[in-house]
C-alpha cells in the first residue's frame, strides 16, 4: 500500500490563520472531535473552528496568527455564549501572556495541535445546544454535499444560524 504523501508547503492554506485552523482540526480529530471551520453562530460573529466532541460537547477555537491579529479581535467574548469551552489557538512564537488566563490555549502549527491549557467549562443551555448542534450538522452536511456535487452547489444560507 502506498504511503500518503506529505503535502508541499505550497499546498497549505495561504494565510497563517488558515494554517493554524488546519492544525487545530487535525489535533482535535485525534481527540475524537469533528470540526467545522468559519461557522457563523449569530449575525456579526464567525468562529474560526467549532468542534463537536464525542459526548456532544461544543468547543470554539479562535486562531490568532500574531499580536496584531489578537488585539484587533473585538468579538471573541460573543463566542462564549455558543460553546461549552472556548480556546485560543496560536503558534509557538505567539506571546501567550496576552491571552486571558480564564480561556483555553492550544498550540498549533499547520500539521497538528496540542491543548496546553484546558478551558473552563460553561455548559450551554439545552435550547442553545439544540440550535448549535442542528446548525453544526446542517452546515457540515451542506459543505460535504457541495464537495460531492459541485455542479449543483448553489448560493446557500445554511452557513448561518437561523
Amino acid at each position: 500500500m502506498d504511503q500518503p504523501s506529505i503535502p508541499a508547503f505550497e499546498d497549505l492554506p495561504p494565510r497563517p490563520g488558515q494554517r493554524l485552523q488546519r492544525g487545530v482540526c487535525r489535533g482535535l480529530r485525534a481527540l475524537d472531535f469533528v470540526c467545522v471551520e468559519e461557522l457563523i453562530p449569530a449575525p456579526g460573529l464567525r468562529v474560526d473552528v467549532m468542534a463537536l466532541g464525542p459526548r456532544g460537547e461544543v468547543w470554539v477555537v479562535e486562531c490568532k496568527s500574531g499580536r496584531a491579529d489578537f488585539r484587533a479581535d473585538r468579538k471573541w467574548q460573543g463566542y462564549l455564549d455558543w460553546c461549552d469551552r472556548f480556546f485560543w489557538a496560536v503558534d509557538a512564537d505567539f506571546p501567550v501572556e496576552l491571552l486571558p488566563e480564564d480561556t483555553g490555549l492550544i498550540l498549533a502549527d499547520p500539521w497538528d495541535a496540542e491543548v496546553v491549557r484546558m478551558a473552563p467549562e460553561a455548559p450551554l443551555s439545552g435550547a442553545r445546544r439544540r440550535v448549535v448542534l442542528r446548525t453544526f450538522a446542517r452546515v457540515a452536511a451542506s459543505r460535504l454535499q457541495d464537495l460531492r456535487d459541485p455542479g449543483f452547489a448553489a448560493v446557500t444560507e445554511l452557513d448561518r444560524f437561523p
